[in-house]
């Protein structure tokens, strides 16, 4: 038995949140109406999962969250309004220890649960069995144990001078990183500690609404000496750069002319989850030598990414798993290791670290 406490300060979406569950017997079900109720009902009650508004009197969402983090940790599933406030509001979150995040649905929102009712449920589910950590104390974590790796690297870059970003050398190479569940907190923690003379591109896929990319996309670039940015239509690979795949869309490698791009592109029905980073991985292979290739594969639910990642390596790339005690949900790197495709399976504080010992 689970047991799920539902906090929304909207008597509908409560109502609605808690019905999605109805019928299930694998669920006990409390509600509250704003943070202050929650803590209250975080002790008495003793939730197994805590589904969290953002937006709420009397004590927000992420104020709630850090209490709970701090009182009595346990999975926190954000479920926010789809706007871009929001999703820098949940991007805030996450790093603050929530473990995932679901979109409000949109418009008549009672019409719509039948659609968002099993989603919710996968995502509360997938939630219950989640390694339970501080996004911000792990990021803290990979950070310092990464900060010697940043000091060790010397720059090729003139001193005071900004860093040069020019299309990528040796032929055509590509790092391309995959994550889900529990994603931007471990995208930070990698990304911000891989040092600004980086050569390779890197492209990344992170399953999200189009509305949180650009966050994402802009938050990581203040975080990182890389340069960051979402792809909106197309754009081409250069080294010291990171392009993150627009959300509900799906991001395809190509060439335009003789240069390597990386396009945004209709999501596929052939794909369960978007941005897609089965097709992401695939595309590359079809355009670059698979040797010039590395896929990382980090947290996540599903197996999004698992099987062409375990199609790169056999050709001839390299691959890196994430390990399960430092993934959020083990299940895409998890797929990855059990497909036999990972050349390395890592926690995520030492990701960054092989990547720079492979990509001198």
């Amino acid at each position: 038995m689970i047991k799920l406490l539902i906090v929304d300060d909207s008597p509908l979406m409560r109502r609605l949140l808690s019905g999605a569950f109805v019928g299930d017997g694998g669920f006990a079900i409390e509600t509250a109406r704003d943070g202050v109720e929650a803590l209250e009902k975080l002790h008495a009650f003793g939730p197994d999962v805590v589904t969290l508004d953002l937006q709420m009197p009397q004590m927000d969402g992420i104020d709630c969250l850090k209490r709970i983090m701090l009182e009595r940790p346990c999975p926190v599933v954000i479920v926010s309004a789809l706007t871009e406030a929001g999703g820098t509001a949940t991007l805030e979150a996450l790093e603050a220890g929530a473990v995932d995040f679901i979109p409000k649905p949109s418009g008549a929102v009672s019409l719509a649960m039948d659609e968002f009712a099993p989603i919710l449920r996968e995502r509360v589910l997938s939630a219950s069995t989640a390694n339970i950590r501080s996004a911000s104390r792990l990021v803290e974590r990979a950070r310092m144990r990464l900060k010697s790796v940043r000091e060790s690297t010397p720059s090729r870059t003139a001193p005071n001078s900004s860093p040069v970003v020019h299309p990528a050398q040796c032929g055509d190479c590509l790092v391309i990183v995959g994550c889900s569940t529990g994603g931007p907190p471990a995208l930070d923690a990698v990304l911000a500690a891989l040092p600004e003379n980086f050569p390779w591109p890197i492209v990344v896929a992170q399953h999200m609404p189009a509305s949180f990319t650009g966050p994402l996309a802009r938050r990581l670039d203040r975080l990182c000496t890389l340069t960051v940015r979402e792809v909106v239509r197309t754009e081409p690979l250069a080294a010291g750069t990171v392009l993150i795949a627009r959300g509900d869309a799906d991001l395809v490698i190509t060439r335009r002319s003789s240069t390597l791009v990386a396009a945004s592109v209709p999501a596929s029905e052939n794909y369960r989850w978007h941005p897609s980073v089965d097709r992401l991985v695939t595309s590359a292979m079809q355009h670059v030598e698979p040797s010039l290739l590395v896929g990382v594969l980090m947290t996540g639910m599903g197996n999004d990414g698992a099987q062409a990642m375990a199609q790169l390596l056999k050709a001839g790339g390299r691959t890196i798993a994430e390990n399960d005690e430092t993934a959020v949900v083990w299940g895409m790197p998890g797929a990855l290791v059990k497909n036999g495709g990972a050349s390395r399976i890592l926690p995520l504080h030492k990701i960054a670290a092989e990547l720079v010992a492979w990509i001198p």
